[in-house]
């Protein structure tokens, strides 16, 4: 019997191992519906912005899971994360949530993180897209 289809976490033995909680790479065979969510920033629905970076990445993993949710996906269906932060020192706020949001995932996913001069207002110091697929059942 063929195996089932799945997707799969890509860490090749023969480069360094991820410097954190997720893949060097998810494989996602053919047949697979996706979900791409935008870039989202740290503010709540009614418009506050907090100043840590640790505050407002869990808000853009929060609004990304939401996004998944809307689809019908879940949070483990995430293939990639996509994530950009102001400086250098909001990283470790920013991998703490990221970290918070992929516990328990059992293939985390890819994930790239840049550091960028800014985004379209100064108070907001991160922001986060991520990229989901999951197979039909059968």
């Amino acid at each position: 019997m063929p195996e089932t289809p799945r997707l799969s976490a890509l860490v090749p033995s023969g480069i360094r191992p991820p410097f954190a909680a997720y893949s060097h790479g998810t494989l996602v065979p053919g047949g697979a519906e996706w979900v791409f969510t935008s870039g989202q920033l740290g503010i709540t629905a009614d418009d506050v912005i907090p100043e840590d970076v640790r505050a407002q990445a869990d808000l853009c993993f929060a609004a990304c899971e939401a996004i998944l949710t809307e689809a019908g996906f879940a949070k483990s269906d995430t293939v990639r994360i996509n994530a950009f932060v102001t400086e250098r020192a909001g990283m470790t706020g920013y991998m703490a949530a990221r970290d918070a949001w992929c516990a328990g995932m059992e293939r985390l996913p890819a994930s790239t993180l840049v550091i960028v001069s800014g985004f379209t207002r100064p108070e907001f110091k991160v922001e986060v897209e991520v990229t989901a697929a999951r197979l039909p059942p059968g």
